[in-house]
């Protein structure tokens, strides 16, 4: 049986074994870490989205905002959910804002309603005075 110098230096990095020979190391890029739901990360204005569909509810907003129709914009607002003085977790909503008639927002940008998001959504809306808007 005969054998080439490449099934040999192949056997032997199989094994652990140095080659005699140096075989030249290809680097292979490590592919793009995809979303677990499929979202694409996106950046508007210098900010980074988790999803197409987050970036462009902000540019609408945006848009709001420079015809004065909505004020006091704010992006990943952190809402503490305590029961009893024990903390029990944080909401992070995607963007909160006034509206022209003084009626304050909190927006969520959903692709998929996990279990998880289901849940804090329903003790912010028992602690908060305000409901959470899903677009």
């Amino acid at each position: 049986m005969v054998f080439t110098e490449e099934w040999l230096a192949n056997y032997k990095r199989r094994k652990g074994m140095k080659p005699k020979v140096a075989v030249p190391e290809v680097a292979v890029p490590a592919p793009a870490k995809r979303h677990k739901f499929g979202a694409e990360k996106m950046e508007v204005d210098g900010i980074t989205f988790v999803s197409r569909k987050e970036a462009a509810h902000y540019s609408e907003l945006l848009l709001l905002l420079k015809a004065k129709k909505i004020e006091n914009l704010a992006l990943q607002v952190p809402f503490l959910i305590t029961i009893n003085n024990i903390k029990i977790c944080k909401y992070l909503a995607d963007f909160t804002y006034t509206d022209d008639k003084g009626v304050f927002h909190v927006e969520d940008v959903k692709g998929m309603r996990t279990p998880i998001y289901k849940l804090k959504k329903r003790m912010v809306e028992a602690t908060y005075p305000f409901k959470i808007e899903e677009v």
